[in-house]
């Protein structure tokens, strides 16, 4: 494939399940401290692989290790694009995993489906491509129920894909079908398609770039996001909710105009200034989120008023829109 021009890009599982494996664990680590051991551990056999492999064709790997902070921060975030961009234009093939030595909470196989999305963002990935111990997504679960059919092609946003999914049944990894739909639909937002099919197969990434049909291809049902809103839907964590009334839901959705307190409720949580909130319907759904003009404290103090009460509530007139449109992106 980088022969025919393709630039690739690699998002590997392997670091804990080798690890525990080279330190005689006999099962999956649950311990913090013990699964970042076996990540620190793991992580040299993982990348050895990788570097013995492509050396063999001559080819330049390089390792990058990321956490969901890396792409939480914009300035990192920009940083890690502009690493990848250049890694590609000199020929190299990248080699992402997340750096479990430091993440403390959800260090888990499955989460590099998410990684793997997410890196799809960050560069624009045409395919996502996902190698798994199954042919694809089927309607139920295969290794239960006999009568199961492959799902040969579906919009990566439809509601009924979930509810086909089922969990992961390995002993070292977690994580399952269910991830894998989700990094569908993240890696939807820029406009990749995502194909799930089996790691066993010998030449399935041939085989895909030669045309052949298998696995499951699940494409985007809506046009590419910006790159600054992609940012905003997936990397960033939510630091508080406001909830909105009927008429602030419906400019946000049919109108795509920017939030303001007038049609906002209720706020909760604990954020600052530019940090990112939920927007919220009455009914507790999230419809949007972005980055606030105003803290919390400052956001109680104007939410159901119109922008022109703001001085006499604030003792200043600050910003007109409680997040504008520029800042704001559809969920």
């Amino acid at each position: 494939l980088h022969e025919n021009g393709l630039q690739i890009v690699l998002v590997s599982s392997g670091a804990v399940a080798e690890g525990a494996k080279r330190l005689g664990f006999r099962h999956r680590p649950t311990v913090v401290s013990e699964l970042q051991a076996a990540a620190a551990v793991g992580q040299m056999g993982l990348i050895q692989t990788y570097e013995s492999a492509f050396k063999y064709y001559d080819l330049q790997t390089a390792q990058i290790l990321l956490t969901r902070d890396d792409l939480a921060s914009r300035k990192r975030y920009l940083n890690a694009r502009s690493t990848l961009m250049t890694l590609l234009n000199y020929q190299v093939i990248p080699v992402i995993n997340e750096n479990d030595t430091v993440v403390t909470d959800e260090i888990r196989f499955g989460d590099n489906d998410t990684l793997a999305a997410l890196v799809a963002n960050l560069i624009e990935a045409d395919k996502l491509i996902i190698l798994t111990d199954q042919e694809g997504l089927f309607s139920k679960d295969p290794r239960l129920d006999n009568s199961a059919n492959l799902i040969a092609m579906a919009k990566a946003n439809d509601p009924g894909l979930l509810e086909m999914a089922g969990g992961s049944q390995t002993s070292l990894g977690r994580g399952g079908m269910i991830t894998k739909i989700n990094a569908a639909r993240i890696a939807a937002r820029s406009g990749a398609s995502t194909v799930i099919a089996s790691g066993r197969r010998a030449t399935v990434l041939q085989d895909l770039f030669q045309g052949e049909k298998f696995g499951t291809l699940l494409i985007p049902d809506e046009n590419p996001i910006t790159a600054r809103k992609r940012w905003l839907a997936g990397q960033l964590e939510s630091k508080g909710v406001l909830v909105l009334d009927q008429g602030a839901e419906a400019v946000l959705i049919n109108q795509g105009k920017s939030l303001l307190a007038v049609g906002v409720k209720t706020v909760s949580g604990d954020f600052s200034r530019g940090e990112l909130v939920s927007c919220v319907n009455e009914a507790g759904h999230e419809i949007a989120r972005g980055l606030v003009n105003y803290g919390k404290a400052e956001a109680e103090m104007i939410i159901g008023c119109p922008s022109e009460e703001f001085e006499n509530r604030l003792g200043y007139q600050g910003d007109c829109e409680l997040i504008h449109r520029d800042n704001l992106v559809l969920v």
